[in-house]
């Protein structure tokens, strides 16, 4: 079984623009990722597909793997798509750009999916992690997700989901970590499929699997990380990193 690494990875971000390019003690947020992920030693290979000239270069430049993107696209998983369709892979593993405390435990999880999924029923997994602060469960940049008994996805939320209208239940709530893992035809699949209104509507990607009848596997992790969405997230950041 193959399995490779893809960091997409865009200049623009409508919260926080260059965020990718912002210094993290001493090195770019995108450098600090892309050298996360190769150090986990999980992979065949570890791509940043992007279309920024600036990106490109600044992995480059520092001895890593980029691939530019010959279209325009709408999501994450869009750029992936393209940069795969040709090459001989089993497991995609999308890693996002903005968390460079990538972490080999919460990756590991992932894969395992895979590898003990003999008859192949799982298309797409991706990671949790629980949640209990109230500012983070009411944060629209915090992503929920709440899950069957089976830990397949039900809905991904900006908004607080379950609503707690009976707090006394003792219902947890998950953050999804923006880390997807996908079987090669499952992502080439999902690239071919229009955006619906839910997706369109929340801007999260993960809903159009949802949207189209699809199964995501959900794994907790226990990992939270940082994920750089603010100026504020890169200086708590730092001071992580330190």
């Amino acid at each position: 079984m193959k399995i490779i690494s893809m960091i997409p990875a865009r200049y623009a971000a409508s919260r926080f623009p260059a965020k990718l390019m912002q210094d993290l003690n001493g090195k770019s947020v995108i450098l600090r990722t892309y050298e996360a992920t190769v150090a986990t030693r999980l992979f065949d290979d570890v791509f940043v597909v992007t279309d920024s000239d600036i990106i490109f270069n600044e992995i480059v430049n520092n001895g890593g793997k980029a691939i530019m993107s010959l279209k325009e696209h709408n999501s994450g998983s869009d750029r992936i798509a393209e940069a795969v369709e040709n090459l001989d892979i089993d497991i995609v593993i999308n890693v996002q750009g903005d968390e460079p405390f990538t972490d080999k435990e919460s990756l590991s999880k992932l894969i395992e999916v895979f590898k003990t999924d003999d008859k192949k029923e799982v298309d797409l997994a991706s990671l949790m992690v629980h949640i209990k602060d109230k500012d983070e469960i009411n944060n629209p940049n915090t992503v929920k997700v709440v899950v069957d008994q089976s830990q397949f996805a039900l809905y991904f939320s900006r908004s607080p989901i379950p609503y707690p209208r009976d707090e006394n239940v003792g219902v947890k709530y998950y953050k999804h970590k923006g880390v997807y893992a996908f079987r090669k035809e499952a992502i080439l699949n999902f690239s071919k499929l229009p955006m619906q209104t839910l997706e369109a509507s929340e801007k999260l990607e993960q809903l159009r699997y949802l949207e189209y009848s699809k199964r995501i596997k959900m794994v907790e992790t226990d990992v939270q990380g940082i994920e750089i969405d603010t100026p504020e997230d890169l200086e708590r950041a730092k001071l992580a990193w330190k």
